[in-house]
């Protein structure tokens, strides 16, 4: 008996390291795009992100066998899954981030299960608690204290094109669980199948709008390191933890991205947050706790 609480602490200790790394890896994301736009269009670095990120789960899916004779509706959702995130919703995100500073942009997504909320009410008939409803007050008013410092030429622009992103983000989120609830498509499939479809979608429009990318060592290897470590590390560290972990546990953590995205921006971008806005950032991640604390499991 011993041995085996030996084994479940360690088991533990080893997948809140590996939250630790996802949150991590997270946060320096967007800090990592924004430094490969001074090499690359936004909307390339998101298709060649994605198309590599998916050629590197390909050969996981077809060995672990996970793709099934799904419904032609199954199939549907899929594809819309690729459409909204990865073409709507990161690629937004790439394009707005030309404008917005690199924290701005996490603060933002950070925002999105407060979409999700509204979104599973209209969409999926989940009605919120009481607690959830307070922590969409408390994230709305961190945002309006983060932003009260006012808008830099540009960022306007930047916030509204991200916004466009959030709606595919949350759309993302309603799609995803409407499948994940019914057991209907494993996680490896459901990660690689819209990767697929939103590169496909994602990369002929990037090379008609911006055009055949250039070589550029360190822009290519920017995108290269997105793809291996931002996407498919990311989600095999991810669903790893989630072995041993509550999802409520992973979810606390995650919201700490945007803390994280400041500390990377800070030591890459000399991105400097004001003591207003290190509160305003504080009481939307409390927010969207509370949001999320109705998801805890045993």
């Amino acid at each position: 008996m011993s041995s085996l609480l030996a084994e479940a602490k360690l088991a533990r200790y080893i997948a809140l390291a590996e939250g630790v790394l996802v949150t991590l890896i997270s946060g320096s994301t967007l800090v990592f795009v924004k430094m490969a736009l001074g090499y690359l269009g936004p909307l390339t670095i998101a298709g060649l992100r994605y198309l590599l990120a998916f050629l590197l789960l390909l050969p996981l899916m077809l060995r672990a066998r996970v793709v099934r004779r799904w419904p032609f509706s199954v199939w549907i959702r899929l594809f819309a899954i690729g459409l909204c995130f990865y073409v709507v919703g990161n690629g937004a995100l790439a394009w707005g981030l030309k404008y917005i500073p690199a924290t701005t942009g996490s603060l933002l997504l950070s925002l999105i299960p407060l979409l999700v909320l509204f979104a599973g009410l209209v969409w999926l008939q989940e009605v919120p608690s009481w607690s959830q409803m307070v922590g969409v007050v408390v994230g709305l008013a961190g945002s309006a204290l983060f932003f009260s410092r006012g808008f830099k030429a540009g960022e306007p622009r930047g916030i509204a094109i991200v916004a466009i992103g959030l709606a595919g983000n949350a759309a993302f989120g309603i799609l995803g669980r409407e499948i994940a609830r019914y057991r209907r498509v494993d996680t490896l499939p459901l990660t690689a199948i819209p990767l697929g479809f939103g590169a496909g979608i994602l990369l002929p429009i990037a090379f008609a709008v911006e055009g055949l990318p250039g070589f550029s060592v360190v822009g290519w290897g920017i995108v290269l390191g997105l793809a291996v470590i931002g996407t498919a590390c990311l989600f095999l560290l991810y669903n790893h933890a989630l072995r041993v972990l509550a999802a409520f546990e992973m979810s606390v953590m995650l919201n700490l991205t945007p803390l994280v995205t400041a500390f990377w921006a800070w030591l890459f971008l000399d991105e400097i947050l004001g003591l207003a806005q290190m509160i305003g950032m504080a009481t939307v991640i409390a927010g969207v706790v509370l949001v999320q604390w109705r998801k805890q499991n045993p």
